[in-house]
């Protein structure tokens, strides 16, 4: 799933100016580490694609996940019921449709095609978040969004001699679906603002992500019932990776970042995660990467860069991945 959250002035800037050149440095570093995290997610998708069906590997994905997000929810106090329930459809938008067309879009088309695609999350976000709140949208900020679909054409489509013949190719679908997942998450980001503003960013994490992990589970016992599962060491691990270290893990790791970063520094280190994917997946599955694609993927980069760069530090709240 683009970056997890959203802030405007980080906390610790504005309480301990003293110590936050020290605390930044980590953070920095701790979202480097984060960016390789999440730049694998999608690879390894793929990757566990060969030993559970989608929804199964979605919705285990999230079970793994579910303990550390109830223990954030121990010692909090709930929300009113209102409030619950517009958790519980942000996560059925985010999760239910965004990770599971995110997966279902990887089964069908290359991991690095996947990986530039929703590479335009953060992109998204600032276009939704205008058009919410009828902020008066930038040539700068236009001009990021038409590069960045132009790169994806490239990436979609590739060689123009081969424009015919691509049309027709399967893989298309599973673009299409990467870019609903796109749409889906960064729709999630702007919905849930004011949400996480009322009730903490780590509290509407914790109850989106458990209100998806509820919505696809039982779709997911039907499907094992229909489709074949292999339980192997590789698959676990997979599994584990995705629920641990990029959901759980990167959840958190993220959030305490953006008490300490500029949110515009922040997004910018998560620019690494295509080039990561794109590595791991022509190394996993021999991906072949024309210069077509890399034309496609400087395009987007560029125009995510020119889309979420901003003249002051604010920025839009979220509480999910994009891996």
């Amino acid at each position: 799933m683009a970056p997890e959250g959203r802030i405007g002035l980080p906390v610790d800037i504005a309480r301990d100016p003293a110590g936050a050149e020290r605390r930044a440095a980590g953070s920095i570093a701790s979202l480097l580490v984060l960016a390789v995290v999440w730049g694998g997610s999608i690879p390894l998708t793929k990757l566990g694609l060969r030993h559970f069906p989608p929804l199964t590997l979605t919705a285990l994905r999230y079970l793994v996940a579910a303990p550390v997000f109830l223990a954030v929810l121990v010692r909090r106090p709930l929300p009113p019921a209102r409030a619950l329930a517009t958790a519980g459809a942000l996560g059925a938008l985010g999760i239910g449709v965004g990770q599971v067309s995110q997966t279902l879009g990887v089964l069908r088309t290359t991991a690095s095609a996947a990986t530039v695609i929703s590479a335009t999350i953060p992109l998204l976000v600032v276009v939704f978040a205008a058009v919410r709140l009828r902020q008066r949208a930038e040539i700068r900020q236009a001009a990021g969004l038409a590069v960045a679909f132009g790169g994806i054409g490239c990436v979609v489509i590739g060689n123009p001699d081969r424009i015919t013949p691509a049309f027709a190719a399967a893989s298309l679908i599973g673009d299409a679906l990467v870019l609903l997942s796109a749409v889906a998450v960064a729709l999630y980001y702007v919905l849930s603002t004011e949400l996480a503003a009322r009730y903490s960013v780590t509290t509407v994490a914790a109850l989106t992500s458990l209100a998806g992990a509820g919505a696809v589970t039982p779709i997911a016992a039907w499907e094992v019932r229909h489709a074949a599962v292999s339980v192997t060491p590789e698959g676990v691990a997979v599994v584990l990776y995705l629920g641990i270290l990029v959901t759980a893990v990167g959840i958190w790791v993220w959030l305490h970042a953006l008490r300490r970063l500029p949110a515009s520094t922040a997004a910018a280190l998560q620019y690494l995660q295509p080039l990561v994917g794109v590595a791991a997946s022509a190394a996993l599955f021999g991906d072949r990467l024309g210069l077509w694609f890399w034309a496609g993927t400087t395009l987007v980069l560029i125009g995510v860069a020119l889309t979420t760069a901003s003249k002051h530090e604010d920025s839009v709240g979220g509480t999910q991945n994009t891996g």
